[in-house]
């Protein structure tokens, strides 16, 4: 795996981390109203609770830590982590292009959040998945 791909995926994560500590601590960024974000992102009427939010920012975290390898992680370990995460990114990516998302995320079905899931999500979900899948070299 390239560096650059590498540190691009696993920068990814950590920000997507960052993002979801923000929400859960009530911010709405970068929207206008926490409606607005429960829209665009969750595709329903109202934010998860902060707990979820921070359950997510947790496995972001973890996720960024396995890609960059800091602190060292078992290889056999840090294999099936990033194994693990390509498949979970994989398979976030198929199902909404196929618009399925909400088959995992109940109530994710609003017009726009469909729209940018095919347009923004899955294609990020589904470089998250290739660049986790790379980082096992």
């Amino acid at each position: 795996m390239s560096a650059l791909t590498n540190r691009a995926t696993g920068g990814t994560l950590l920000a997507l981390a960052g993002l979801h500590v923000a929400w859960g601590c009530g911010s709405a960024f970068p929207f206008k109203s926490r409606q607005d974000l429960a829209e665009a992102v969750i595709g329903g009427q109202e934010v998860p609770p902060p707990t979820a939010c921070f359950a997510v920012a947790a496995a972001l975290l973890l996720g960024g830590v396995l890609v960059h390898d800091v602190p060292h992680t078992p290889d056999a370990l840090r294999r099936t982590g990033l194994l693990a995460m390509a498949g979970v990114f994989g398979t976030r990516a198929a199902l909404g292009w196929a618009g399925k998302t909400d088959l995992v995320s109940p109530g994710s079905n609003s017009a726009r959040f469909r729209r940018l899931d095919k347009r923004m999500y899955s294609p990020l979900c589904a470089a998250l998945a290739a660049g986790s899948a790379s980082a096992r070299s």
